[in-house]
């Protein structure tokens, strides 16, 4: 508890001090940026190329899971400063109907960890260092009917494009396809994207796609070959249970989609980026649904070996709010996000992480036996079989008359129910934006709380809690 109470005292301080320089800055709404880092190439302007650019840069102290070893050394909590996600990214539209998207990048690295595949021990190629940039997102499209008629200028109220690539149009959930450049949050919960670095390139699977809007229907939907995995699969023998990993052989297709009816202002489509909250720009009010299914996606075996092949099926259904709240002047608004998973890997599929976790491995001399399930450094159980509930709220409090800095407090609420686990867990955020010119540059500083699982006799419990303040850095152009 102590350890708790002087993580939290340290992120105040460091917060606190952000308030007090971010006054004397000025810049709110994106005024400055305009069109942003774009280049016409015809002079109706329908040709033309854009660039983005962003870097988030995380300071954080942590309180480590019992008997974690960071490069060797016992450690119950440690500090650090890294990149969560360096990333360059080019679209350009080369007649009215043809659009091509790249985007590359890295992430996560810190001081000990996420550097190049080898990279390890002391020297230019040590642990955590020169972590190879690789394609996020590479994809062509044509429009079939463009949301832009090319000829009259007149919007199509009914639209659709079809592309294929290694691409992002996700579904499952909004925050599924969701931006890293605009969250209400510091991050994403991470449980919108399940399949994260399993079968899919950082999210990302090749495939063939749809997408557009029939009215205030937006849709997309794909179709895809994940990547392969190759995981063995073991006998759960505390449970005499079989456990599902991912082992998916010549992956068979996977298919998925979301769709969100758009009951007043309408997001774009053009990209498919989600926004998390428009800084009081917008009025928006969203019913969605998504899935995602693979056949034999995963692979069990019982106490004999014998080994059976399961689906994975994944469904979500959501709802997003950004609205005016209060007096005009004041540019006040609620933004308010909650989304329902179900999600089927097979029988007690169960996955760990830990955001840019520094550690890797246990301190040997710890006793097996006071290990936390959830392993490691910052680990905690991530998605499995079962059902999470994610919600998140946050406050854009009024405009000032002499900055243009804003404010955004906000919360966050996962619960998860996994096969695997014998308990619920609960996790919360508790945090705040600082808008210096509204998402291109901004200070946000992030509390979070993650139960810790440990094997009590032949179940699986919770026994206590572990927290990390985090402080983000965040500018994009």
């Amino acid at each position: 508890m102590k350890k708790i109470i002087f993580q939290a005292q340290v992120g105040v301080i460091l917060f606190c001090l952000c308030l007090f320089q971010s006054n004397q800055l000025f810049g709110q709404g994106s005024e400055a940026y305009g069109q942003g880092l774009k280049a016409y190439l015809s002079k109706d302007s329908s040709k033309y190329i854009r660039f983005i650019v962003w870097n988030q840069i995380w300071a954080r102290t942590m309180e480590n899971n019992p008997g974690t070893a960071i490069n060797g050394e016992a450690r119950n909590s440690t500090w650090d400063i890294g990149a969560r996600r360096l990333r360059f990214l080019a679209y350009a539209q080369i007649t009215p109907r043809y659009l091509i998207l790249t985007h590359i990048g890295i992430n996560n690295q810190t001081f000990a960890t996420g550097g190049a595949s080898g990279s390890s021990g002391t020297g230019p190629y040590g642990a955590g260092k020169k972590p190879g940039i690789f394609f996020h997102d590479v994809w062509n499209e044509y429009a079939v009917v463009p949301a832009i008629d090319p000829v009259t200028k007149k919007s199509n109220k009914y639209n659709i494009s079809i592309g294929g690539g290694l691409h992002y149009w996700w579904g499952i959930s909004r925050m599924s396809s969701a931006s890293t450049l605009n969250f209400l949050t510091i991050d994403a919960p991470i449980v919108n994207w399940p399949l994260v670095e399993f079968s899919d390139q950082f999210v990302r699977q090749f495939g063939v796609y749809a997408k557009g809007k029939l009215g205030k229907l937006n849709y997309s939907v794909s179709i895809n070959k994940p990547f392969a995995t190759n995981q063995a699969p073991t006998f759960d023998a505390l449970k005499s249970q079989r456990q599902a990993v991912d082992n998916n052989g010549d992956a068979r297709a996977a298919v998925q989609g979301y769709f969100d009816y758009q009951f007043l202002d309408q997001e774009s489509n053009l990209l498919p980026f989600r926004v998390g909250t428009y800084v009081g720009t917008k009025k928006v009010f969203n019913l969605g649904a998504g899935f995602y299914h693979n056949k034999k996606g995963t692979k069990s075996v019982d106490a004999s070996s014998n080994v059976l092949n399961h689906d994975i099926t994944l469904l979500g259904i959501d709802a997003f709010a950004d609205l005016p709240i209060g007096p005009k002047k004041k540019n006040m608004a609620l933004t308010a996000y909650s989304v329902f998973y179900d999600y089927n890997f097979g029988p007690n599929y169960i996955r760990t992480v830990g955001i840019m976790n520094p550690s890797t491995a246990f301190d040997p001399n710890f006793p097996a036996a006071q290990r936390s399930l959830n392993g490691p450094g910052i680990g905690r159980f991530f998605v499995g079989t079962g059902q999470i509930w994610y919600t998140q709220m946050g406050w854009l409090l009024p405009k000032g008359e002499k900055t243009k800095t804003r404010f955004q407090p906000f919360g966050a609420y996962t619960y998860k129910k996994f096969d695997y686990l014998d308990q619920a867990g609960n996790y919360f955020d508790v945090g705040a934006n600082i808008f210096l010119d509204g998402h291109h540059a901004k200070i946000t500083g992030q509390y979070s709380t993650r139960p810790l699982y440990f094997q009590q006799g032949n179940t699986r419990r919770i026994d206590g809690n572990r927290g990390e303040f985090l402080l983000q850095l965040q500018v994009y152009l």
